[in-house]
């Protein structure tokens, strides 16, 4: 078993990491996890395709796989759910024209049968512009039915000046380590480590 986590990517080599389906402002939670300077604002262009950022918060290693969400992306997200720990789903609060589609996109997300169990971390982002909807509002707004059981949170964050990031990957990994998919994906990946042997 590999001890870095920076190697591999899934969970049969990084039993004690966490990998999540995680869509837009990656680069901005690596800058504050490494205290680092972001980019600035207007070189930040939408995801397209996948990009992969890993971070260490709270002692817990963390793989993002930021997944573009256009609809013609949409297809991919389906590939990434089996290893998916949770989800993290982020809207645009300063686009109310896009609340309906974000709604419709992410209520299909949380049918799918391989994400059953898996934490969602709702962000309402770009709470830096004076138009954006709280994550109060935006809970609201989107009257989600499909969140059952399922273990969640709306937080208002900002991609630009790093608002509520923090707070937000703080409790996602305390929902993870409570999670009993984290404890399903870890099982599953000893197993297959063990029958690899």
């Amino acid at each position: 078993m590999q001890d870095s986590w920076f190697n591999d990517l899934h969970p049969k080599s990084a039993a004690h990491g966490h990998e999540m389906c995680f869509t837009d402002i990656a680069r901005k939670l690596k800058a504050i996890y490494l205290n680092s300077e972001g980019l600035p604002q207007d070189r930040i262009v939408p995801t397209v395709g996948l990009n992969i950022g890993r971070i260490e918060a709270s002692n817990a290693k963390l793989v993002f796989w930021d997944l573009g969400g256009q609809i013609g992306l949409r297809t991919i997200w389906e590939k990434y759910y089996e290893e998916a720990h949770a989800i993290i789903y982020v809207i645009d609060a300063s686009c109310p024209s896009s609340f309906e589609d974000a709604k419709s996109a992410l209520e299909k997300v949380l049918r799918h049968d391989d994400l059953r169990g898996a934490p969602l971390l709702i962000l309402a982002n770009k709470q830096d512009l004076p138009n954006a909807v709280s994550s109060e509002e935006l809970a609201r707004y989107l009257d989600l039915k499909e969140l059952g059981e399922r273990v969640y949170l709306f937080e208002s964050v900002s991609a630009y000046d790093g608002k509520g990031i923090k707070y937000a990957i703080d409790w996602l990994v305390d929902a993870l380590e409570r999670s009993k998919r984290t404890e399903l994906l870890r099982t599953r990946a000893g197993n297959a480590a063990a029958g690899s042997i």
